[in-house]
C-alpha cells in the first residue's frame, strides 16, 4: 500500500474520538499523532510535519479554523493537506474551511472507511502531483503553470495555492475555453463519487481568483453552466 509510511497529525479534543481515530490510522498502515488542543497541533505540526493532518473544528484555545488559517499563511506548512472533521449542521463552517483552504471535509459521526478512502484518496493525488519527473509548463498570458513542481507564477512571482486551488487552476487552464460544470471540476481535483455543494466549489473559485490578482479575470463564470478559463490570451 502506498500510503503505508505515511504520517497523519489528528487533531481532536473528544478522547474517545482521538483514541478511535488513532487505532484505525495504526491499523491501515499510517504513522498516527495525536494532539488535543491547538496549541498543541501547532507544536506538533512544527516538530514533525505530518503528510496530512485531521482537524477538528471545535477545540479548546486556538480552534480549528484558526490552525488552519496559520498552516495556510506560512511557506513550510501551506501545503500539508487537511481534512476537517466537523459536526453535522456546521455548514457555515465548512464553507469558511474550504475559504481558508481545507482539502476535504468529514462529518460527525463518520464511517472510519470513508474516512480512509478520503485520506487515501487526498494523499495519493498530492503523491501523484510531486512525482511527476517532467517540468511541463502551462503558460496563459502573465500566468505561468509548473504541474511537476505544483508552483504557479503570475508575473514571474509565486503564488500561495493550496492543492485544491492548484488543481482547479491547472484542470481549467489546460484546456482554455472548455467550460466545467462544478461536478466536473470536483472530478478533476478528487475524482468521481466526491459529494460536494455548488457552493464549496464556487467558494474554491473565488479564493483562487483572489490569489490570481491581475489575472483574476483569465477564469470566466459560465451563468448557470460553471467556469472557463479565457482563451485569448
Amino acid at each position: 500500500m502506498e500510503d503505508q509510511k505515511k504520517s497523519i497529525l489528528v487533531v481532536e479534543d473528544e478522547e474517545d474520538i482521538l483514541a478511535l481515530l488513532h487505532f484505525n490510522l495504526i491499523k491501515a498502515g499510517y504513522n498516527a499523532d495525536c494532539a488535543s488542543h491547538g496549541e498543541e497541533a501547532l507544536a506538533a505540526v512544527a516538530a514533525k510535519n505530518p503528510d496530512l493532518i485531521l482537524l477538528d473544528l471545535m477545540l479548546p484555545g486556538i480552534d480549528g479554523l484558526e490552525i488552519c488559517r496559520r498552516l495556510r499563511s506560512h511557506e513550510a506548512t501551506s501545503a500539508i493537506p487537511i481534512i476537517m472533521l466537523t459536526a453535522r449542521g456546521e455548514e457555515s463552517d465548512i464553507i469558511r474551511g474550504l475559504e481558508l483552504g481545507a482539502d476535504d471535509y468529514v462529518t460527525k459521526p463518520f464511517s472510519i472507511k470513508v474516512l480512509l478512502a478520503r485520506i487515501q484518496t487526498v494523499l495519493r493525488r498530492k503523491n501523484l502531483l510531486q512525482q511527476e519527473a517532467d517540468q511541463n509548463e502551462l503558460v496563459r498570458g502573465d500566468l505561468r503553470i509548473h504541474s511537476g513542481r505544483s508552483v504557479a507564477q503570475v508575473d514571474g512571482k509565486t503564488i500561495n495555492l493550496t492543492f485544491t486551488e492548484f488543481r482547479v487552476l491547472e484542470a481549467l487552464a489546460g484546456r482554455p475555453g472548455w467550460v466545467f460544470t462544478r461536478y466536473q471540476i470536483v472530478n478533476a481535483v478528487r475524482g468521481e463519487d466526491y459529494a460536494v455543494t455548488d457552493r464549496a466549489v464556487d467558494v474554491q473559485i473565488a479564493g483562487l481568483r483572489k490569489k490570481l490578482g491581475s489575472c483574476s479575470h483569465y477564469i470566466e463564470t459560465v451563468r448557470g453552466v460553471g467556469y472557463r478559463f479565457r482563451e485569448d490570451l
